[in-house]
């Protein structure tokens, strides 16, 4: 073998190799293995984890607002690099929402309370104002406000 790399996103290995009978070189790709995950819907049913889930919710959250493509794309890297990381098999789809959830709210405030009004479902004002009271409290205790 003459090099080895990791590709960009991590994912993938690129070998540079030699033939040692011909003395021909070749490059080969090694990408990760990830079996499947199944998700546990709310009503108990199952399927395949689907990237495009999280990555059409996360778009819809994030219209409109000051956050880049590349931004959004790391975040849900992130965010499915966590889900894989600690599901073996199955996850529950709450999991998975409030990973996306935690991974927005550091990453844009607003698109963090577009996202959580419609995976809490928020039925009236209240439990829209009782989710931006938690946020606003966090911000006073600690955590820097994003502008």
């Amino acid at each position: 073998m003459l090099d080895s790399r990791s590709s960009d996103d991590g994912r993938s290995i690129r070998r540079r190799r030699v033939c040692e009978k011909c003395g021909r070189r070749f490059t080969t790709f090694e990408k990760i293995e990830i079996f499947p995950i199944m998700v546990i819907k709310k009503d108990g049913t199952r399927e395949q984890y689907d990237r495009s889930k999280i990555e059409a919710g996360v778009m819809r959250a994030c219209h409109k607002r000051p956050i880049s493509a590349e931004q959004i794309h790391d975040m849900i890297d992130d965010v499915e690099n966590e889900i894989f990381s600690i599901a073996d098999k199955e996850i529950d789809s709450n999991k998975i929402g409030e990973i996306v959830m935690d991974h927005l709210k550091d990453l844009e405030e607003v698109a963090y309370i577009r996202f959580a009004s419609v995976y809490r479902e928020f039925t009236d004002v209240d439990n829209f104002a009782e989710e931006l009271k938690k946020l606003l409290k966090k911000n006073k205790t600690g955590r820097a406000t994003k502008k």
